[in-house]
């Protein structure tokens, strides 16, 4: 599945928030940070930028997938 490459940061974080048990810890400038504690404990920093590179995209995507031992295209299907 191909990376979306018009998604935000705020959008990318919603949905982390609402489906993948992540929660807001605090937002510091132009950056979002989450957390999880499912199944162990995860920091995400999400740049609050209008559109996300798609770089900066895949390595959360990656990121995420890794640590919730899922597919990165389960995550994808998500947005």
């Amino acid at each position: 599945m191909r990376i979306p490459r018009h998604l935000s940061g705020q959008a990318v974080s919603k949905v982390l928030v609402n489906r993948l048990e992540y929660r807001v810890v605090h937002k510091r400038g132009s950056h979002i940070v989450l957390e999880t504690n499912e199944p162990a404990h995860q920091r995400v920093v999400i740049p609050d930028h209008k559109v996300l590179r798609v770089g900066t995209l895949n390595s959360i995507i990656r990121a995420v997938a890794n640590h919730k031992r899922v597919s990165k295209d389960e995550i994808l299907a998500l947005f």
